[in-house]
């Protein structure tokens, strides 16, 4: 299912996913937004381990067909997902109210665990620190779960972790709005495919403040950093003439750009 595409859902198609991960996936439990559900169980069902497949193929029987035939009737759901259902007989309707695409179709994913009581009235540190312990304790399973499924602070954490499946889940989280993303392209302990990925979403980066904050970041991969000069003003290219974290070229280039007065 090619027409639709996510970092998440790319690691499956490359085969980089452990077969643990796969099996829940097809179980519905790792639920991302409905598109990237469905996109990634039409996936597993051709997966080369049966019992995987199977239970994909078990998983999107479970969806209801009247909702499932809502959905497809939405005018953003990639013409290869319609031909597929069409093939088995379930097609677009509009007599039903479709369902909230911010959520999965079908979610058999446990809820995170909540914060430990008292953590909150401890202060900032020590909920940072409880919520470091819990996390740290957890599968990769339940850390994929979490990305997609929990707060800003968790996610924060998450985004930092060292299962690229994990950060990416992070970035395919409904929840994720664009300040958040403006903070990760800040971050200089991320890992750099984080930011190749923020820098490759058309949506994303029309938003200004990412860009900027994206071509500050030394971490970011020095040809998407170029890429962003053109589109900074000359306050924001004086800063990074400044900036003595940056690669020289990309300090010696904005210095280029810079409009002189006549």
């Amino acid at each position: 299912m090619d027409a639709f595409r996510t970092p998440f859902l790319d690691f499956f198609r490359r085969g980089e996913v452990a077969r643990d991960i796969r099996l829940v996936a097809a179980q519905g439990a790792l639920a991302p937004r409905a598109h990237e559900q469905l996109a990634l169980l039409v996936l597993l069902v051709g997966d080369a381990d049966a019992e995987v497949a199977m239970t994909a193929e078990h998983t999107l029987q479970s969806i209801p067909a009247p909702a499932l035939a809502a959905f497809l009737a939405r005018s953003d759901v990639p013409t290869e997902l319609r031909a597929f259902f069409a093939e088995r007989g379930v097609l677009p309707s509009t007599t039903a109210v479709a369902a909230d695409v911010t959520l999965p179709l079908v979610d058999a994913a446990p809820e995170p665990p909540p914060e430990p009581e008292g953590v909150e009235a401890d202060g900032d540190t020590d909920r940072l620190t409880s919520t470091l312990s819990r996390i740290a304790a957890m599968s990769p399973i339940q850390r994929i779960s979490l990305a997609l499924k929990g707060t800003r602070e968790e996610r924060a954490v998450l985004i930092r972790d060292s299962n690229k499946l994990v950060s990416m889940a992070v970035l395919s989280s409904p929840k994720i709005g664009e300040s958040e993303v403006e903070s990760i392209s800040k971050m200089a302990n991320v890992s750099e495919e984080v930011l190749r990925v923020i820098g490759g979403s058309r949506a994303w980066m029309k938003n200004y403040s990412i860009a900027v904050s994206l071509a500050k970041n030394p971490k970011t991969p020095v040809a998407l950093s170029m890429n962003l000069l053109s589109r900074l003003n000359d306050r924001d290219l004086k800063a990074l003439c400044a900036d003595r974290n940056v690669p020289d070229v990309l300090r010696v280039t904005a210095r280029k750009k810079i409009v002189v007065p006549h």
